[in-house]
C-alpha cells in the first residue's frame, strides 16, 4: 500500500532531508494540512511549487515532483492565525498522486532510495566539500551562524550534501535542479563546482572593495602631499599662486564687461580655495580658460569699399548679378550706418549654386574672419546654447565655440542648412536660433555654460537653405531672403571654363598647358553628364577628366586633348540623352513642370485606360494634394464629356491608371493639375501631346487655372530639358515679367486662364 500524508506547499523553499529549517505556514490549504499533521504523528509532506507567484496550485503540474517528509519539532501560532514551525527533514520522496479533499491536499508517495556507492571518489569529494565550504563560510557574510558546526558533525555523505545545499544562497531554479539529482557522485561534483564559483566571485568582490579603499586612501595621501608641496613652494618663493596671479592679470587686462570680470574674479577665488586634485578644480579652470580666451571687445576693421567688394564677388563668381547687387546694397547700408544690426541674409536655392562660397566672398570683401557651422540634422538646443557646468564634460555651444575660433567678435558667421534643423525631447534648436538672430536681444546672448552675456550684435550672420517651407515663420521673419536660382547652360559653360577646369587642373597636379578641353566637350558634359540646377556634378565630372588626364600624363608624358568625340573615353557612357524634339509622345503622356528643393524638374505623367468599371488607380508615391488634383481633373472631364467627343457613360466602362515615374521619390503639390488633366484626355481620346510642350498650373473642378510658385526654376528646367512651349497660369504673368530674359528667351510661354485654352491648343478640340 502506498504511503499517504497531508501536503504543505511552500514557495521558494525546499525542506531538505537531515536539515532543520524554519517554516511559516499561512495559506488555508497548507494550514489545514499542518493542523492535521500536528494532531496525528506530527509528520507532513513538504513540497515546493514551481511558480512562486501562483497563489493556489491546483494540480501536480504546478509542483515539484519530489518532496520531503518533515517532522514538526516545535511550533507557535501567532495572533494572525498562521503557524510558525521548526521542521526536520526526514526523507526524500517522489510523489505518485496528488488529491484534494476537504480543502486539503494529500499525496501518495514512494521513498527515493539515496544510495552511497562504494567509490573512493565519494570520500574525496566529501573532503573537498568540507574544505571549500569552510572557505566559503570564511568569506561569506550571509551564512547562518553555526552552519559549519552542524555540517561537521554529520558523517552521512547525503546529509553533508543536503546541509551544504541548504546553506548556499542559490537561485531557486538552481536549487530545484540540484534537488532533482538522485546520484550522490553527480550531486557532490555539482556542489564542489558551485562552491568554487562562489569563492572566486567573493574573492573578486573583496579585491574590488580593497582597490576602492586604496584609491580613497591614495587621494587623501595626494591631498596631504599637495599641501606639503605648497608649503615647500612658499619657502622657495615659487607657488601655484603665480599661475593664479597670471590668470587674474589676464582677467583684469581683458576687455570683458565689468559684470563678467566680477564673475571671473569670483570664480578665480573659488579656484584658489579648491584643492588642485579635486574634480571641481578642473571644472573651474576650464570655465576660466573659456572666459579669458574669448575675444571680448576684439573687432577686425571692416573694408567698406564697394568697388573692392564688387571686384571680389566678380572674381569668385560668374553671373549671379542680381544676388551680387543685393549684397552690394547691403554693404552700402553697412557703410553708411556703421552697424549690421537687423540684417541677416538668407541665401535660398538648390544645392551647388554657390550659397556657401558667396558667404566666404562677403567675409573676404569685408576683411572679416569667416566661421561656419552646419545645422543639418541638429536636434539638441544645447548644441547652440551649450550645457550647464553641472554636467560632466560640459562645453559652450557652437556659437561661442566658433566665436573663440574666429578670434574676433565681428566675424562673418555662416549658419548652413538652416532649413534642416530638427527638434525632439532635448529641446528646440530653432527657438535658440531665434535668440541668436534677433537683433534686439542677441546683444545679450547668454550661453548656458558661460552664464554671462556675450555681445553678438556685431556678428554678420548669413544663413543658407534649399527651401524656406521648413523654416518656422518667426525665424524666417528675422532674415532677408535672397533667392539663388539654378544656372543656365551658357552660365555653366563660362563657370566651367573660367573656374572649375583651372581649379581641378591645379588639384590634379597637371602642368599648365598639358590638358585642353574643347568648348563642345564642355557643352556635352553639361547636357549629357550633369543635368542639374547647381554645379557640383559638373565639377565632379571635370575632376574625373583631370584625374584620368593626370594618369595619362604620368605614364606617357604627353599633352591631352578632350573633345566631344573622345569624351566617352574619360567619362564613359552619357547619363542623360538629349531630348529629340521631333519625337512623338505616346497617348496618355504629358510633361509637367515641378519645383523641388534641388531646383526645377520635368515631371512625366502617364495615364493608361483599360476595360473596367470606373476605378481610378494612382501610383508613384503621390501626396494627398496631387491625388486631389487627379480627382478634380477627372471630374472636369466627366462634366464636359461632350466637348471632348466622349460618350456620356464612358467612365463606367473603363479604369484609369495614373502613374508618375520614379516611384521611390514622393511627389506632391497642386501645380501638376493641368498636366494630369491633359494626360487623361490624351489617354481617353488617343490624341498625343507634342514632346516639346510642358505645362504647370493648379486646376479647379470648373477648369480654372490658378497661380503656382517656383516659376523661375520650372522655366529653367524646361529650357534645360529642351522644351520650347510652356503653358503657364495667367496669374503668373507678372512673375514672368520679372524673370531674366536669358531664361525666357527661345521659350514660347503661353498664359492661360482656363484649361480649355490648353486643350484646344494642344488637341485642336
Amino acid at each position: 500500500m502506498e504511503n499517504r500524508l497531508p501536503v504543505i506547499i511552500t514557495r521558494e523553499l525546499i525542506i531538505y532531508p537531515s536539515v532543520v529549517s524554519p517554516v511559516m505556514i499561512g495559506r488555508p490549504f497548507s494550514l489545514k494540512a499542518a493542523r492535521e499533521a500536528l494532531t496525528l504523528n506530527k509528520q507532513a509532506l513538504f513540497v515546493t511549487q514551481l511558480n512562486a507567484e501562483l497563489e493556489s496550485p491546483s494540480s501536480m503540474t504546478d509542483l515539484l515532483e519530489y518532496g520531503t517528509v518533515g517532522l514538526f519539532i516545535q511550533h507557535i501560532v501567532p495572533p494572525d492565525g498562521s503557524i510558525r514551525a521548526i521542521v526536520e527533514g526526514l526523507e526524500k520522496v517522489r510523489i505518485t498522486e496528488l488529491v484534494y479533499q476537504d480543502d486539503t491536499f494529500y499525496a501518495y508517495y514512494e521513498p527515493v532510495e539515496l544510495l552511497v556507492p562504494e567509490n573512493p571518489d565519494i570520500g574525496n569529494y566529501v573532503r573537498l566539500l568540507r574544505e571549500y565550504f569552510a572557505k566559503y563560510i570564511e568569506l561569506a557574510k550571509n551564512v547562518p551562524e553555526g552552519a559549519f558546526n552542524v555540517f561537521d558533525e554529520s558523517a552521512d555523505p547525503w546529509g553533508i550534501a543536503f546541509k551544504v545545499l541548504n546553506a548556499l544562497r542559490l537561485k531557486f531554479d538552481e536549487q530545484i535542479e540540484l534537488f532533482r539529482i538522485n546520484d550522490l557522485g553527480d550531486l557532490l561534483r555539482r556542489l564542489v563546482d558551485i562552491l568554487l564559483r562562489e569563492i572566486e566571485f567573493m574573492n573578486l568582490k573583496i579585491n574590488i572593495e580593497s582597490r576602492v579603499s586604496e584609491e580613497i586612501k591614495k587621494y587623501q595621501k595626494q591631498y596631504f602631499l599637495q599641501q606639503e608641496i605648497k608649503e615647500i613652494q612658499k619657502e622657495l618663493g615659487t607657488t601655484e599662486e603665480d599661475e593664479f596671479d597670471n590668470m587674474e592679470k589676464a582677467i583684469r587686462d581683458s576687455l570683458m564687461p565689468e559684470d563678467v570680470k566680477k564673475k571671473a574674479l569670483g570664480e578665480l577665488n573659488k579656484l584658489r580655495r579648491t584643492p588642485s586634485m579635486s574634480p571641481d578644480s578642473t571644472v573651474l579652470r576650464n570655465y576660466l580658460d573659456w572666459l579669458i580666451n574669448l575675444p571680448w571687445g576684439v573687432y577686425t576693421e571692416d573694408n567698406l569699399d564697394i568697388n573692392h567688394a564688387r571686384e571680389i564677388l566678380d572674381e569668385d563668381h560668374y553671373g549671379l548679378e542680381e544676388q551680387k547687387e543685393r549684397i552690394l546694397e547691403y554693404l552700402a547700408v553697412l557703410k553708411l550706418k556703421g552697424e549690421v544690426r537687423g540684417q541677416v541674409i538668407c541665401f535660398v536655392g538648390p544645392p551647388g549654386v554657390g550659397k556657401t562660397s558667396l558667404a566666404k566672398s562677403i567675409a573676404r570683401a569685408l576683411n572679416r574672419k569667416f566661421v561656419r557651422i552646419s545645422l543639418g540634422g541638429l536636434r539638441d538646443e544645447a548644441e547652440i546654447k551649450g550645457h550647464r557646468r553641472t554636467y560632466v564634460g560640459a562645453l559652450p555651444g557652437k556659437i561661442i565655440q566658433q566665436i573663440r575660433r574666429a578670434g574676433s567678435s565681428n566675424p562673418v558667421f555662416l549658419l548652413d542648412e538652416i532649413d534642416k534643423v530638427g527638434q525632439d525631447w532635448r529641446g528646440d534648436p530653432q527657438a535658440a536660433l531665434m535668440e541668436v538672430l534677433d537683433p534686439e536681444i542677441n546683444k545679450f546672448f547668454q550661453d548656458h555654460y558661460l552664464e554671462v552675456d556675450y555681445d553678438l550684435s556685431q556678428v554678420l550672420f548669413i544663413t543658407t537653405a534649399n527651401t524656406t517651407y521648413t523654416i518656422p515663420k518667426p525665424l524666417l521673419d528675422r532674415m532677408e531672403v535672397i533667392p539663388i536660382r539654378g544656372y543656365l547652360e551658357n552660365e555653366k559653360f563660362h563657370i566651367a571654363k573660367k573656374f572649375l577646369l583651372p581649379k581641378q587642373i591645379r588639384a590634379s597636379g597637371l602642368p599648365d598647358g598639358t590638358l585642353q578641353v574643347t568648348a563642345k566637350a564642355v557643352h556635352r558634359i553639361i547636357n549629357e553628364y550633369s543635368r542639374e540646377a547647381g554645379l557640383r556634378e559638373l565639377e565632379r565630372q571635370i575632376a574625373k577628366i583631370t584625374r584620368k588626364a593626370a594618369k595619362i600624363y604620368a605614364d606617357e608624358n604627353k599633352k591631352i586633348k578632350v573633345s566631344a568625340a573622345n569624351l566617352e573615353e574619360f567619362l564613359g557612357q552619357p547619363r542623360y540623352r538629349l531630348r529629340e524634339l521631333t519625337e512623338t509622345l505616346p497617348a496618355g503622356v504629358a510633361y509637367g513642370l515641378a519645383w523641388t528643393e534641388f531646383g526645377g524638374e520635368i515631371l512625366r505623367i502617364e495615364v493608361a485606360k483599360m476595360d473596367g468599371s470606373g476605378k481610378l488607380e494612382l501610383t508613384g508615391q503621390l501626396g494627398d494634394i496631387m491625388k486631389e488634383s487627379a480627382k478634380a481633373a477627372l471630374t472636369y472631364i466627366r462634366t464636359n464629356y461632350l466637348d471632348f467627343g466622349l460618350e456620356r457613360d464612358f467612365y463606367n466602362k473603363i479604369d484609369l491608371h495614373l502613374h508618375v515615374p520614379e516611384g521611390s521619390i514622393p511627389k506632391d503639390g497642386p501645380s501638376a493639375g493641368v498636366t494630369i488633366l491633359v494626360a487623361m484626355l490624351s489617354s481617353l481620346t488617343g490624341k498625343t501631346v507634342p514632346s516639346d510642350v510642358g505645362m504647370t498650373g493648379e486646376i479647379t473642378i470648373t477648369g480654372q487655372v490658378l497661380a503656382i510658385g517656383g516659376l523661375e526654376e520650372k522655366l529653367l528646367a524646361a529650357k534645360r530639358h529642351g522644351l520650347t512651349t510652356v503653358y503657364v497660369p495667367f496669374e503668373n504673368k507678372k512673375d514672368v515679367d520679372e524673370i531674366k530674359k536669358d531664361i525666357t528667351e527661345k521659350l514660347n510661354i503661353k498664359f492661360v486662364k482656363h484649361v480649355s485654352e490648353i486643350v484646344k491648343d494642344v488637341f485642336n478640340f
